[in-house]
């Protein structure tokens, strides 16, 4: 199969995806703890444009079950492989991480992990048991695989009662099959449909600038609502390496803000949508729009 980037010319990125480095002592006071720790974080895996704004004000993503994925998504900057066992202690070590930051606010992702029979889902529960236990006042929100839409292992995810559970859903539909490894678009929707009807706040998120089309942006915000999804997060796609996924186009912060409106005008609670949106930036502030948490 040849090389992505030698089919398509690298387009320059625009002045609105300059990132303005926030490398503050809080921001220097949080990576000492994720190192200390052995964390492993979203923020720096997933080369994340936030990651020195986010650590500055005290908040990050934790990634559990390891940094290595079984899938291997054509987007994605996470290393693919041949994951190692989970680390039994690494729920008591998030959760001290947590209480050492002092966060209010915790977002928790994982690697997608294929090779365990319940897809790490009593690990993602015994870490949120982990950091409630510890952290009586944090908020809690995931960002999990689809766990192949078995309600036996979501039920098990929802039973930790967190405020908040997402799942991404990526990208539209017709370029899933390009973008995605093994995931599919109707699995997504059902995973999200799921948690939904267990009366969980549910959150999902989309890249834009893969080579979509408006109508099809819309149409998946559409099935993201009927699946009854209340928050979603649409960001622009940033090629990791030019192994990856090549950028079709840079959408501009107008068309970002036309995407959001159109959310809202859908029924969805809270949409952030913005070239640099990320599913967990500024994620404390759609909690605000959650009715009844989970919790």
């Amino acid at each position: 199969m040849p090389k992505f980037h030698d089919q398509v010319d690298v387009l320059r990125k625009p002045g609105w995806l300059k990132i303005r480095l926030h490398r503050t002592a809080d921001y220097a006071e949080v990576q000492q703890i994720v190192e200390r720790h052995g964390l492993h974080t979203i923020c720096s895996s997933g080369r994340c444009p936030n990651q020195a704004e986010c650590w500055s004000r005290r908040t990050a993503t934790f990634m559990i079950l390891g940094d290595i994925c079984t899938r291997s998504c054509r987007f994605c900057a996470t290393r693919t492989g041949r994951p190692l066992a989970p680390d039994a202690e690494e729920p008591r070590k998030v959760a001290e991480s947590v209480a050492l930051m002092k966060l209010r606010y915790v977002v928790v992702t994982s690697v997608t992990r294929d090779d365990l029979p319940d897809g790490g889902a009593a690990h993602w529960a015994a870490t949120v048991e982990a950091i409630r236990a510890a952290n009586p006042d944090a908020a809690i929100e995931l960002l999990i695989p689809d766990l192949d839409a078995r309600p036996d292992l979501l039920d098990t995810v929802v039973a930790s009662r967190p405020d908040i559970i997402g799942h991404n859903i990526e990208t539209v539909e017709r370029l899933t099959p390009e973008v995605r490894s093994r995931a599919k678009y109707r699995t997504s929707l059902e995973t999200l449909r799921y948690l939904s009807a267990q009366g969980v706040a549910t959150k999902s998120g989309l890249m834009v600038g893969l080579g979509e089309s408006d109508d099809e942006v819309l149409e998946t915000l559409h099935d993201l609502r009927e699946a009854g999804v209340g928050i979603v997060t649409l960001g622009q796609y940033l090629r990791p390496t030019l192994e990856h996924h090549p950028v079709a186009a840079y959408v501009t912060p107008e068309k970002f803000e036309w995407y959001r409106s159109r959310a809202l005008e859908m029924g969805f609670s809270y949409c952030a949508s913005a070239p640099l949106v990320r599913s967990s930036y500024m994620a404390e502030e759609a909690l605000h729009s959650v009715e009844k948490p989970v919790r």
